[in-house]
């Protein structure tokens, strides 16, 4: 067994706590990672963690963590200003370094992330790890085997009323399309390769908001329609923001020259998929194979590519391409005008679909023979 991987964690806050930890607890128990420090400059939340889950090695300073010669992999989760930051200390420390989304807040930011990952020894994985869920991966392998014909338009939505305990989600370097529409523009991006244009509807639609029990303005976008042109005539839309109550439609859906898939659930938390194929005249529905499969999933990812010397599936040039595509959407949203895309990327591949049997079919009478 190779040695476990020393985790340094940077953010102690709700998604440490409510999300990362329960994987790294599973992965602790695998004998695959141990927790060598944590960081957060809130002396209560350090407290909390200490109590809860009995981490000792606690730290106020995150350069003190990312230079601790004993921590292998440093895992970020601040609040999003300060992934810049962090990550870049931890890659200049040889660190290898999973930063939660998005990976920077600014373009030169995420360059600097890019270049320093790629001449440096630690590896570098950005959230989020949708492409790592089997239902994305079997919805790129039927697209990439023909199923729908070619894809020609797209539509991807994921929303909700916002949280209230946090002001940072609304104030600048935060929003709706850094917290949620990332993980959308990352799974359009995954299927159809990358983007060549874009353009916005984005602004903030509800001006103040109460956070904390005090009421703050609304700094960032809060409600957003995103058009992407990947060439070709090939378009998609993007619905996303802190102004959806609930939806029941599926949350990513692409139509293609013979039929149409749609991913049901979220495509961070999937629940399998639907196929529509034009020769076959029905719905074909798919159950997820994996129904306890967590959107933390990178972890698991890297610490296996750490220690079997692989390459992450996900490369940082894509969380860059899903950066730019964001930033410029919030620059359309505010005159209108279109933005070309000028980063580009590699998408990642599954291989060849399997035998994969259907759990339903739903025959439409005016479609089918």
């Amino acid at each position: 067994m190779p040695q476990p991987v020393r985790l340094g964690i940077v953010g102690c806050g709700s998604v440490m706590q409510g999300s990362y930890m329960p994987r790294i607890e599973q992965l602790h128990r695998q004998g695959l990672v141990e927790i060598g420090a944590a960081c957060d400059t809130n002396a209560t939340m350090q407290n909390q963690v200490r109590a809860r889950w009995g981490i000792e090695q606690l730290k106020d300073d995150y350069r003190a963590l990312v230079e601790d010669p004993t921590i292998d992999l440093v895992l970020v989760l601040t609040p999003m200003p300060m992934h810049g930051p962090i990550t870049r200390a931890a890659l200049e420390a040889g660190k290898h370094v999973l930063v939660e989304k998005p990976m920077a807040i600014t373009l030169e930011e995420a360059a600097d992330l890019v270049a320093l990952a790629k001449r440096g020894p630690g590896r570098l994985l950005c959230a989020p790890h949708v492409v790592l869920s089997p239902t994305y991966q079997a919805i790129w392998r039927r697209i990439q085997a023909g199923a729908i014909g070619r894809p020609l338009s797209a539509r991807a939505l994921y929303g909700w009323s916002g949280p209230d305990w946090s002001a940072w989600f609304y104030q600048r370097g935060g929003g709706a399309l850094f917290d949620l529409g990332v993980y959308n523009v990352t799974t359009l991006t995954g299927l159809l390769g990358p983007a060549k244009r874009v353009t916005a509807l984005a602004g903030v639609a509800i001006p103040e908001r109460e956070v904390e029990g005090r009421t703050l303005a609304v700094e960032a976008v809060d409600n957003a329609h995103v058009l992407l042109d990947f060439g070709r005539g090939v378009y998609a839309v993007i619905t996303t923001g802190f102004t959806i109550q609930q939806y029941r439609c599926p949350a990513v859906e692409i139509y293609g020259s013979e039929g149409t898939i749609q991913l049901l659930g979220d495509d961070w938390a999937p629940r399998g998929y639907e196929l529509w194929e034009n020769s076959k005249g029905c719905w074909q529905l798919f159950d997820d194979t994996a129904p306890a499969w967590p959107w933390t999933d990178g972890l698991r990812h890297l610490v296996e590519c750490i220690q079997s010397g692989a390459e992450p599936i996900m490369r940082p040039e894509h969380a860059y391409h899903v950066l730019e595509i964001m930033l410029k959407a919030e620059q359309a949203g505010k005159d209108g005008q279109a933005r070309l895309i000028e980063s580009s990327f590699t998408p990642p591949s599954f291989g060849e679909i399997g035998q994969a049997t259907p759990v339903h079919l739903v025959h439409d009478p005016d479609r089918s023979s």
